[in-house]
């Protein structure tokens, strides 16, 4: 099969495993979709993804380099459980002197996806569900940084679409660990994902030295693609494209990103796509996280008030889209940058949302912030003068202090409590006044909870 390191028939069984289709290849290695025939252990799924990588042949330093590849790979997926990461089942070796192609063969059991993100892209318009995507892939992103990885191959191609609607990264080939700040890459990034600094770095006997630094322009680059459709930098093909990269990071061009970008997303990838890793790592994963969180509800970054209280959006998640049945189309109208969600679901992470009918319902006022005056404080609450609320949630993420739940008050400047709702609870208010204040708290009395 053209494009195939490794052919595999249909039909072929390894370690309990029938091959199906192909589902994919890369530089080195081939994907199989496949069933569960028995044998192995009991607790793997009905169907996987089978990756073949070709290590029982070449010659003596091919092998090794082919090997190295297969072991990061290995040793990251068996040492993080991350839910935007691909899930590895087991690791097999092909054992068929009958089929000397495939005898030595490496075979990772992996999560089986429905198709890659690169699947979205090839048609006339960029996908709908682009900012929700992009923030599940930042994610992952944030993931693989905070446990000390760099990714090294971020592109469309690694970032894979689950059944469910969820998005994995996967292929990590080319994965580092850190020592320190720096990691070493292999050296096989996509060109077009590079940033310009190691377009022309020389590779040592451990590889190319990589940052996290190198992912955000990677994310940069795969953010400005699924919103307009087109890459950041001009040029017909990766060698066009890599050489404009080049004169951009010598200040000899300006980055001219397309008019199709919508508004609350423009410094997000101006930023990732700063010119230097020095200018690039102010935008690490867990900032990066934040504003692409805030922009995929269709928010431009807020001018934040001085006071004690700013809640991190770093441990929310979008999530719930699929755990709510809404799918991830639910979330924005591309076109506009508007929030479309239904329910509580258009309540952003890391805010605090109140609601004008029971469920989610009505109309919505939403804080990031504590507000000691509802009615001419932060955000305005008109609706909620007479009657108060009917619903609320609580998407908040704890701060370093561990503020994380809210208190509600009858009167401005948080006085006469009435009530206090834990991080992540969604619930229906039947207090009977107004609410005129709030603030977030570190712990929620169980009395004021009910």
């Amino acid at each position: 099969m053209n494009g195939f390191p490794l052919t595999v028939p249909t039909g072929y069984e390894v370690g309990g495993w029938t091959v199906e289709r192909p589902l994919g290849a890369g530089a080195f290695g081939s994907v199989y979709a496949a069933r569960h025939t028995g044998g192995g252990r009991g607790d793997l799924p009905a169907r996987a993804a089978l990756k073949f990588l070709p290590t029982g042949t070449h010659t003596p330093r091919r092998l090794r380099h082919l090997r190295d590849l297969v072991d990061r790979e290995v040793d990251l997926l068996r040492r993080m459980r991350s839910p935007r990461l691909i899930r590895l089942y087991e690791t097999l070796t092909v054992d068929d002197p009958a089929h000397p192609e495939l005898d030595g063969a490496t075979v990772l059991v992996l999560e089986e996806a429905e198709r890659p993100l690169q699947s979205l892209l090839s048609g006339a318009a960029p996908p709908s569900a682009g900012p929700a995507l992009l923030v599940q892939i930042c994610e992952g992103l944030h993931q693989l940084h905070t446990a000390g990885w760099v990714h090294g191959d971020l592109k469309p191609g690694n970032v894979l679409l689950m059944k469910d609607g969820s998005v994995r990264l996967g292929d990590f080939s080319t994965a580092s660990e850190l020592e320190g700040t720096h990691a070493y890459a292999a050296g096989f990034a996509t060109p077009d994902c590079t940033p310009p600094e190691l377009l022309w770095s020389e590779a040592g006997d451990r590889g190319t030295r990589i940052r996290p630094s190198a992912d955000v322009w990677a994310f940069g680059v795969l953010a400005h693609t699924v919103l307009t459709g087109c890459s950041p930098l001009p040029g017909g093909t990766p060698t066009a494209r890599r050489d404009a990269a080049l004169r951009y990071a010598r200040g000899e061009e300006e980055l001219r990103l397309s008019p199709e970008l919508p508004e609350v997303w423009r410094e997000i990838v101006a930023d990732c796509l700063s010119r230097s890793h020095e200018e690039r790592a102010a935008h690490d994963a867990t900032t990066v996280l934040r504003r692409v969180r805030e922009a995929a509800a269709g928010r431009m970054p807020r001018r934040r008030r001085d006071g004690r209280r700013l809640v991190p959006l770093l441990a929310a998640s979008l999530a719930g889209l699929t755990a709510a049945g809404l799918g991830l189309n639910a979330l924005v109208d591309r076109p506009a940058g508007r929030n479309t969600a239904a329910g509580y679901e258009r309540c952003a992470p890391g805010y605090v949302c109140f609601f004008s009918e029971t469920g989610g319902r009505g109309e919505m006022c939403d804080w990031e912030n504590d507000d000691p005056e509802w009615f001419d404080g932060d955000t305005v609450c008109e609706w909620a003068r007479e009657e108060g609320p009917r619903s609320v949630f609580n998407n908040g993420a704890p701060d370093k202090n561990g503020f994380v739940h809210v208190s509600y008050f009858a009167r401005k400047n948080l006085k006469d409590d009435l009530g206090c709702v834990p991080q992540g609870a969604r619930r229906d208010l039947s207090i009977g006044l107004p609410i005129a204040s709030h603030t977030w708290a570190k712990k929620c009395d169980e009395a004021a909870t009910l």
